[in-house]
């Protein structure tokens, strides 16, 4: 009787013992436990837990109902009481990894299914215009061509590597999409590696510069690229992230080709270049293939340059090696916020320092969506 039914909040870091439980129902459900939730709604049945949901920002992991009672309808309690969490929390775009055999479960609490890795998980998301209204908005954005390009990068920060892979790709299509990963989890913040890519490739011609979204190499649909996680959802999410991208981008922008640089030092990166090939190009989709192109990384003398290898020489304040591993600019970011002696207070807003140098800049050349 589910009016015997009450629900709780658990924070897993200091209720260990409601944690152990949630564990042992996600388990009883042949789930994984996500470490990166942030806090659980719980229902429990006296003082037995029979349902779990958990929130990680506006993620919505780990849902079970214990199996014998799957048939009690409890889905819709458990589902409400993580939605009232979550706008608490002010969040009311929300995710949700579940089992296929859960979709017309979850659809029935609001729910409605972006794409499913087949027999393994389905991503879904509480709003039917979502996924879909993004890309109305980018297919105002399509241009002309046989040939249209796409590269999804991170910039972490920008440097010569990447200018190399972005001309690369326009001189291998007739027009190129570049995304700048939106995430905010990265060493420099979205602000400064979006004005990074910005300035580093403003002379180039039959570009569009399209801000990130939720919806590509982002927490919601690749979330093991930022935390690294080691469970076996984590090896769902390049599969999520990628049929996203081809079901509903790529059709957007009429994208047929993605180019992508080799990656020698990151194993989650490299991965994802590996299933890109599977996943963009399997041919049992209703959706166009989409060609992947792996180039090279250019290197400084024998090492391949890397945003890592950037990153490392800043700790050390080395500006005049990072000088030839990154474009000018980015270097000037790069001494102006991190200059030897400044506290976090000292550095400036990025308002002031990156829109002016960016108005000194000639943007004619490309199109900044």
């Amino acid at each position: 009787m589910t009016d015997e039914v009450q629900p709780y909040r658990v924070d897993p870091i200091s209720e260990p013992e409601a944690a152990t439980e949630i564990k042992a129902l996600l388990a009883a459900c042949d789930l994984s436990y996500e470490a990166t939730v942030e806090v659980f709604v719980v229902l429990r049945r006296g003082r037995r837990t029979i349902a779990c949901a958990g929130l990680d920002k506006n993620i919505v992991k780990c849902a079970a109902i214990s199996p014998e009672l799957q048939g009690e309808s409890l889905s819709l309690l458990l589902m409400t009481e993580i939605a009232h969490l979550a706008h608490e929390r002010g969040h009311t775009h929300l995710f949700l990894y579940t089992k296929p055999d859960n979709v017309d479960r979850f659809r029935a609490c609001g729910f409605y299914k972006v794409v499913e890795v087949p027999g393994v998980v389905a991503f879904m998301e509480n709003t039917p215009i979502g996924v879909r209204g993004y890309c109305a908005s980018l297919k105002t954005l399509r241009q002309p061509g046989a040939v249209i390009g796409a590269i999804v990068m991170n910039a972490n920060p920008f440097t010569y590597g990447h200018r190399h892979l972005v001309e690369y790709a326009v001189a291998n299509c007739d027009h190129l999409h570049l995304f700048v990963v939106a995430e905010d989890t990265s060493f420099f913040s979205y602000r400064d590696r979006y004005a990074m890519v910005k300035a580093g490739i403003s002379d180039l011609p039959r570009l569009t510069l399209h801000p990130g979204s939720e919806y590509m190499v982002s927490r919601a649909t690749f979330s093991s690229y930022f935390f690294k996680e080691k469970n076996a959802a984590a090896d769902s999410f390049t599969a999520i992230d990628l049929l996203v991208f081809r079901n509903f981008i790529a059709p957007a922008l009429g994208i047929t080709r993605r180019f992508v640089g080799t990656e020698p030092f990151c194993k989650t990166t490299n991965k994802y270049n590996r299933d890109m090939m599977h996943w963009l190009r399997r041919p049992d989709s209703p959706f166009p293939p989409i060609e992947v192109v792996e180039i090279p990384r250019i290197a400084n003398g024998e090492v391949p340059i890397s945003a890592s290898e950037v990153r490392s020489l800043l700790a050390a304040e080395r500006f005049a090696e990072i000088g030839r591993l990154v474009p000018p600019f980015t270097l000037a970011v790069l001494r102006d916020k991190h200059r030897p002696g400044r506290t976090a207070s000292q550095i400036p807003d990025p308002p002031t320092w990156v829109e002016n140098a960016l108005s000194k800049k000639g943007q004619d050349s490309y199109e900044d969506s």
